[in-house]
């Protein structure tokens, strides 16, 4: 299991981080997508790197979560939620159209699974949503 959770910041520091990033325009529910060159833009706002160095810290963290993870190792991101890969068996599946049985192959898939802090984080973002309408 690979653990990042020395990059990641305290749960209180993480949630004044983000609230920042909203007041900022960096992070719009509902309205964008995160991207990569969001998050450098964020790295260079927050930590002071140069843009070049913030991608590259950027595209280096992913690199190996995704070569974790390819592994077949979990990743755990402290206050944010954990990746694994779950095996899949081999089962029969049907065409829609036809109905015709179909062997689906066995295969590993990503899932993520949320911590309890961003699940708080996501319900309460909801709310004041819904305040706000």
């Amino acid at each position: 299991m690979c653990n990042f959770s020395l990059l990641m910041l305290t749960p209180k520091k993480a949630a004044a981080s983000i609230d920042g990033l909203v007041g900022e325009g960096l992070y719009l529910m509902g309205g964008k997508t995160l991207t990569r060159a969001d998050l450098a833009e964020a790295v260079v706002q927050r930590v002071g790197l140069p843009r070049n160095e913030s991608q590259e810290l950027v595209e280096l963290i992913l690199r190996e979560i995704s070569s974790t993870l390819a592994a077949g190792d979990s990743v755990k991101l402290s206050s944010f939620g954990s990746f694994g890969i779950r095996q899949k068996g081999q089962r029969v599946g049907r065409n829609p159209k036809t109905g015709e049985e179909v062997p689906i192959t066995p295969r590993r898939v990503l899932v993520f699974r949320p911590s309890n802090i961003m699940k708080d984080r996501i319900n309460s973002g909801l709310l004041r949503r819904r305040a706000a309408e």
